[in-house]
């Protein structure tokens, strides 16, 4: 008979909570951010319920011109999981079992490491556990590797005192030396890495303080504002502006505590053909009656998107006031 794969994973994980000093010896995990790995049998992988998985994985993220999965994903077969596989850094164990259940635990094999266990009695219950926890899906391992990434690309970054904009606002956000500075006026700020064919870009500035309602309307009027003002194409009268054929996907957020409205879209320039992927925090700091706004936006013609944005989303999140 079986083994169930939830029975086996809880008898380890109740041996490493029995040594306080596991963790201690714990290899470091591996793996690509926005990648996981997913252990099931290939039954169940090439049947409905890896057909259910695969419609949450492979729901496009919003805002890339090219669509772009979730998350990048690797199966392997219950049978076949062993050491080359246990320090991955995100886990998911999809099977069937005597109960069903779902649960989650971290730093098993290695560290940092986030481990997901859905289980079902029959393959109807299995398929009703994920999409039951669906959200959790989405959401777990990539706020785990944003955590895990924040510290990995800030852990050399400009200080706040140094930016005259960010001193001006009175506010630090971990900038990585790898970024190079390209405006710093006191109101406004826009740092750029240089990437193969491109470029990844922050930008900085206030905005009017609103109604919340009328801030989430402005968002695009005050992006072409900025983008006439500040940041100009490669030929004379060109400027950086929000795609007006490409309707932006606003949603009120918690950016650290504070409220905020986080877009995502595309922008171009107005006059030539470039064009890409923007991350817009409009972040509505109450207590000194202010709108700061916090983007990223990736120039990279013909290549993949959502990695580069990631690292953006990491380092805009380090924003503290």
């Amino acid at each position: 008979m079986k083994t169930s794969l939830l029975t086996a994973f809880l008898f380890l994980l109740l041996i490493s909570c029995g040594d306080k000093n596991a963790k201690a010896t714990l290899a470091g995990s591996s793996g690509r951010i926005n990648h996981v790995t997913i252990v099931m049998d290939n039954d169940l992988w090439k049947g409905k319920v890896g057909d259910s998985l695969r419609e949450i994985i492979a729901e496009p993220l919003l805002g890339l011109p090219q669509e772009e999965t979730q998350y990048s994903i690797t199966q392997v077969p219950t049978k076949t999981f062993g050491k080359l596989f246990r320090k991955n850094r995100n886990l998911l164990f999809i099977d069937l079992g005597d109960k069903n259940g779902y649960g989650m635990t971290t730093d098993a094999y290695a560290s940092p490491q986030i481990i997901m266990n859905i289980r079902g009695t029959n393959e109807e219950n299995l398929i009703g556990q994920i999409k039951a926890h669906k959200k959790e899906i989405l959401t777990v391992f990539r706020e785990a590797d944003l955590t895990m990434y924040q510290k990995q690309v800030t852990h050399d970054h400009w200080q706040a005192t140094d930016i005259q904009t960010l001193s001006n606002f009175k506010v630090d956000m971990k900038i990585p030396r790898s970024y190079a500075k390209v405006d710093d006026t006191g109101d406004f700020l826009w740092f750029r890495q240089e990437i193969n064919k491109g470029s990844m870009n922050l930008i900085a500035y206030e905005v009017p303080y609103l109604n919340r309602d009328s801030i989430a309307n402005n968002i695009a009027a005050e992006r072409n504002r900025i983008g006439k003002k500040y940041i100009p194409g490669q030929f004379d009268g060109t400027y950086m502006i929000t795609e007006a054929a490409y309707t932006p996907y606003t949603n009120a957020v918690d950016f650290n505590g504070l409220p905020a409205f986080e877009t995502r879209g595309k922008w171009e320039v107005s006059g030539d053909y470039m064009a890409g992927p923007f991350l817009n925090y409009t972040v509505i700091d109450e207590a000194n009656k202010r709108v700061l706004v916090v983007e990223g936006f990736t120039y990279a013609p013909s290549i993949k998107k959502r990695d580069y944005m990631f690292e953006l989303e990491a380092v805009i999140k380090t924003l503290k006031i």
